[in-house]
């Protein structure tokens, strides 16, 4: 049976949740679940690929049992999503070292230059089956 793939972002940052909210927008297909790196369902999934949730600052993308990280995360969701967007996925020939590099320092200054807030962004009514807790 496949699954769903499922977005891990950070709840607290502000940019993360402004891609998620972007990525529903943007997710005509309804390819995507989504929880936060803090809620309890990733404590019960990430631990199966040894993932540091307290280390982590990246989005993470589980996708039929395979774990996603970083750029090459990002741009598998982009290849998913309405409109122009699948075109980003070129950027997946641009080597991973790189990609991450670039990643990494948008990561590293995310609160700084986007903020963050004191809890995790709640998902309306409508939205709540899209996200686990």
């Amino acid at each position: 049976m496949k699954t769903q793939p499922v977005i891990f972002f950070d709840g607290v940052c502000n940019l993360c949740n402004a891609s998620v909210q972007f990525t529903i927008e943007h997710d005509k297909k309804n390819v995507f679940k989504f929880t936060a790196l803090q809620g309890e369902y990733a404590k019960t999934i990430l631990p199966k690929f040894n993932v540091d949730i307290e280390k982590m600052n990246s989005i993470l993308l589980v996708e039929n049992e395979k774990l996603y990280t970083k750029s090459s995360a990002a741009l598998r969701v982009a290849k998913e999503l309405s409109g122009l967007l699948p075109i980003l996925y070129a950027f997946i020939i641009v080597p991973k070292f790189i990609r991450d590099w670039v990643y990494d320092i948008i990561a590293k200054n995310r609160y700084k230059w986007w903020g963050r807030q004191e809890s995790c962004w709640i998902p309306t009514p409508e939205l709540k089956s899209k996200f686990y807790n």
